[in-house]
């Protein structure tokens, strides 16, 4: 309740401006206002990298990471509970095994002519060596990564959390970065001929496409959360993320360079 204040005869002059403020202030932090404000966050953010002005990839990406860190730190979200303290022993060991799990994978995928032909997308083949190092090196990690790891399994994980508890909160946030992936994904079954061959050409085919992208996607966000969760700090699905998608991008490239693909 918030104070009156009380004039000098005694007589109540009327709540104290500080303590309503203050109320108001808890009042929207326990609403969903602020959840309903990093949504649109990443709505806008999202049509300016694929649709608007991609060609500023990264100054979006590095903008809408900071407007929602503003948020978030707004809505009384320590950097501790948005995965962003200081980062435990075990936190590097599960960075590691992330990164190596990823490679192995890749490199058995690589050799093996049955699963070769996942690797071929002409957004990576049409590369020259500098532009793919870019991608790799820079655009994945201080874009692609550190956004979406910012967005989903820092801000939003942790804002509905506190809301919701943890089962839902990791439900929501990962549906949520499934749908975030449908403007990039409605022309990958022209880029990815095995995604293609797999689910059809014409329009079906690519309605098909967007939703395994979509489900493929939620259900990453899912492993991404629980290893937010078991290496407790956004380093770790950074880690894995980043391999998934940069060394994604090396292989695919380097198996053309080959004649592989």
């Amino acid at each position: 309740m918030s104070r009156q204040r009380e004039e000098p005869d005694g007589v109540p002059s009327g709540p104290d401006v500080g303590d309503v403020v203050a109320e108001l202030r808890d009042d929207i932090r326990r609403s969903g206002l602020p959840v309903l404000a990093v949504l649109t966050v990443l709505v806008v953010v999202n049509l300016l990298t694929n649709r608007i002005a991609p060609g500023a990839y990264l100054l979006w990406a590095w903008s809408g990471a900071a407007v929602l860190l503003v948020i978030a730190r707004r809505d009384g979200e320590s950097w501790g509970d948005l995965g962003l303290g200081r980062v435990p022993r075990r936190a590097w060991w599960w960075s590691a095994g992330a990164v190596a799990a990823v490679a192995s994978v890749y490199l058995v995928a690589a050799v093996a002519p049955e699963t070769r032909d996942a690797f071929g997308d002409d957004r990576a083949a049409d590369l020259t060596t500098g532009e793919v190092l870019l991608r790799a090196l820079v655009r994945v990690p201080f874009g692609t990564v550190l956004l979406e790891e910012v967005a989903f399994r820092g801000v939003l994980l942790a804002m509905l959390w506190r809301r919701l508890g943890a089962v839902r909160a990791i439900v929501i946030s990962s549906l949520a970065f499934g749908l975030w992936h449908v403007l990039p994904s409605l022309g990958i079954t022209t880029a990815n001929e095995a995604l293609g061959a797999a689910v059809g050409g014409g329009s079906s085919g690519r309605v098909l496409g967007v939703v395994a992208a979509v489900v493929f996607t939620s259900i990453a966000g899912v492993l991404f959360c629980e290893l937010r969760r078991r290496g407790g700090h956004l380093i770790v699905p950074m880690a894995l993320h980043w391999a998934t998608n940069g060394l994604g991008y090396l292989v695919a490239w380097g198996l053309v360079g080959a004649g592989w693909l």
